[in-house]
């Protein structure tokens, strides 16, 4: 086998782009995108392109299984709960784009090794890929005992799956910032912009750490990070050099047994535009990390892998 065959589920935005990726990255190939209207633009484009299509929904992974080696989610948090029996009941493996987080969640620059065997691989959500690495890289050089992240999207990237989704999105999400990206406690929050023109994704992420801690060394692991992010979504940077703050932070409800500053980070995303507009970064961030995961996936199956 000289490629690893991926279902699309879900023939979105997600969906769509994230076929176009696979059509040009080694190693993997697009076995079906499936939906379930029969007037999909998104199932039109992917014929057009000589790509299998259906809109039979999940059920034809059952007369083809033979033909699929892997599955990418990229419906909704509840209708992939709703699929992920069929695909446990196929021994199909799923890498999963919706925040329902049945199985463990990965964010590739910090944790791609993580369960690759898994039946289910969460990418947590576009927010937690665009954030955890931060976290995790502030985290690498001190403790990190509060984390806070905002994630803006322009509203016109936000379809009907991202809409229906958005309190998994922010339990999810505020869940890897703790399990992946290393802080003791978190949050996360999303903000729909519905500025005309649309504008890229922006992420701001708040962390609480030591107030006499070596910020040259921190911001040495963030940027070694943003390379890393950036060697998969290009359009990846920061758009500020990190910030402490001057004054010491308090908490109402807890109480830290050090001194602490906020350290704040700013990272903007611009997506590739291979099937959306640039603005998209938070729709091109997580299609970019579940190709990279694939990939990973391919070479650990001994497929051949870019």
């Amino acid at each position: 086998m000289s490629a690893l065959r991926c279902a699309v589920v879900g023939p979105g935005n997600i969906g769509t782009d994230l076929v176009a990726k696979l059509l040009r990255t080694p190693g993997l190939e697009p076995a079906a995108l499936i939906g379930i209207d029969p007037g999909s633009e998104g199932l039109r484009w992917a014929a057009a392109r000589g790509v299998t299509t259906s809109d039979a929904g999940v059920e034809w992974l059952r007369a083809n299984r033979e033909e699929v080696d892997l599955v990418l989610e990229a419906t909704s948090a509840g209708a992939h709960r709703a699929n992920a029996a069929l695909y446990a009941e196929l021994g199909l493996q799923c890498i999963d784009l919706t925040p329902a987080k049945l199985g463990p969640g990965c964010v590739p620059p910090v944790n791609l090794d993580v369960a690759l065997d898994a039946p289910d691989i969460n990418l947590i959500s576009c927010g937690g890929q665009a954030t955890i690495p931060i976290v995790a890289a502030v985290r690498a050089v001190t403790p990190v005992p509060y984390a806070e992240i905002v994630a803006t999207i322009a509203s016109a990237s936000a379809g009907p799956g991202t809409r229906a989704s958005i309190d998994e999105f922010t339990r999810t999400t505020a869940g890897g910032v703790a399990d992946i990206g290393g802080a003791e406690r978190s949050k996360a929050v999303i903000v729909l912009n519905p500025a005309d023109p649309p504008v890229l994704m922006r992420n701001t992420v708040f962390c609480a750490i030591d107030a006499d801690v070596d910020l040259a060394a921190v911001v040495a692991s963030i940027e070694e990070m943003r390379t890393r992010v950036a060697d998969y979504v290009p359009g990846y940077r920061l758009t500020a050099a990190p910030s402490l703050s001057a004054d010491l932070l308090r908490f109402p409800t807890w109480e830290s047994a050090t001194p602490l500053r906020r350290l704040a980070v700013s990272i903007e995303v611009e997506g590739a535009g291979d099937t959306l507009p640039p603005y998209a970064g938070n729709l091109d961030i997580i299609t970019c990390a579940a190709v990279r995961l694939a990939q990973e996936v391919a070479a650990h199956r001994g497929v051949l892998a870019a």
